[in-house]
């Protein structure tokens, strides 16, 4: 169902995580949130980097907001992606310097910045069966929204993505860990769901990462779809459900050595049980739009990266307008959402740069916006009243 983008058109949004502020050194290290949350210093420092989160969305005039993936560890071109799940699910254990099996590693070596992720990674054993653990997404997301009314949306990884990341001693079937994961998944999703978060987003459903990319008889892409799915069933009856699919974050790059297409993915992407589907569209200027608006159904809204996670260059407004006038020649305003092409994140920029691009978002969709004739959003950051320099 729709709900925080309910007769919203144009609702602008990030996508995750947000860069670090250089003050927040607490870890979780293993603990759960709520142990976690007993150290006075843990406490402290995450709430009140929460807290400065939410104050640069609201300054910037976004009207979905994000906790900034806040919990996850200072690791290294952002591990704890992975890690937050590896090291709390029931039946893992023990990480290690090992290769792992994401389509994304297959080529990477060393000199190659993506292989010093390849090593950073340290995949945990698979000793026993998966099950759900202590993940407490309804507690990380109660903290972030308890202070804010606009609605906080929480993302976390998929379950398929996730499997890649195993050095599996337990299961004969690769497919069978990929289900007992998305099933404990889905139940977290679902308590997440229950406790009222207006958007859950699903993120890197491992499809577009293997379409035409590697050929596996076994991890077809029909069966990521029926993994997906099962990861996400029956949340749309509660909430509002994304999939975000990007083409890489850590260090700030892409996990493929070239720009690739999400066409021959589209059809898999759009059998999804979600509402909104997610795609880097800054980066490639858009190469995509027409084959997403011509291939994703008109039950689903399209949501589109109109800033770069890569580039330190902070888009003009106009520049986000123009790739939002391009989008709306294929996708109707009422189907569109616009965010970052992924995460800010991961070892990628500074506070400063992440924060005007988010005010790039907000400013270049109310130029649409007022071109459309629809409501403009207010932007705090845009302000002269509260510029500490006065316009001469």
């Amino acid at each position: 169902m729709f709900v925080a983008t309910k007769d919203k058109p144009l609702a602008t949004t990030v996508t995750g995580s947000l860069p670090r502020p250089s003050w927040y050194t607490a870890d979780l290290d293993g603990r759960s949130f709520s142990v976690a949350m007993a150290d006075r210093t843990y406490r402290e420092q995450y709430l009140d980097t929460v807290k400065t989160y939410i104050t640069d969305q609201n300054r910037a005039g976004l009207d979905i907001l994000v906790d900034g993936d806040a919990r996850f560890d200072n690791d290294a071109a952002g591990r704890s992606w992975f890690a937050y799940v590896l090291e709390r699910l029931q039946g893992c254990c023990e990480p290690h310097m090992t290769h792992h099996s994401t389509a994304a590693a297959r080529d990477k070596i060393p000199g190659d910045i993506m292989y010093e992720v390849v090593e950073t990674r340290l995949p945990p054993y698979v000793r026993g069966k998966v099950d759900r653990g202590s993940l407490e997404y309804d507690k990380v997301w109660k903290a972030a929204q308890a202070m804010t009314t606009k609605p906080m949306k929480l993302g976390g990884i998929s379950g398929g993505l996730v499997e890649g990341m195993l050095d599996n001693q337990h299961y004969k079937d690769r497919r069978d860990l990929i289900m007992d994961i998305s099933t404990a998944l889905n139940r977290e999703y679902n308590a997440l769901a229950d406790a009222g978060c207006p958007v859950i987003q699903v993120e890197e459903p491992a499809i577009h990462g293997r379409v035409g990319i590697v050929d596996d008889p076994i991890l077809t892409p029909e069966f990521y779809v029926d993994a997906f799915n099962q990861e996400v069933k029956s949340l749309r009856d509660k909430t509002e459900v994304w999939c975000h699919a990007c083409w890489g974050s850590p260090y700030a790059q892409r996990v493929e050595h070239s720009d690739l297409s999400y066409e021959r993915a589209l059809p898999y992407l759009d059998q999804l049980d979600v509402d909104v589907l997610t795609f880097e569209a800054a980066e490639n200027d858009g190469m995509d739009l027409e084959v997403i608006g011509r291939l994703v159904g008109k039950d689903k809204k399209v949501c589109i990266g109109v800033v770069s996670h890569r580039r330190l260059q902070v888009e003009r407004p106009e520049d986000v307008a123009a790739l939002v006038r391009k989008a709306i020649k294929y996708i109707e305003p009422e189907r569109l959402v616009l965010s970052t092409d992924c995460g800010f994140g991961r070892d990628g920029m500074s506070r400063a740069h992440a924060f005007y691009k988010m005010v790039a978002i907000a400013r270049g969709a109310n130029i649409v916006r007022a071109e459309l004739g629809l409501d403009e959003v207010p932007i705090p950051a845009t302000n002269p009243a509260y510029a500490l320099l006065p316009i001469a």
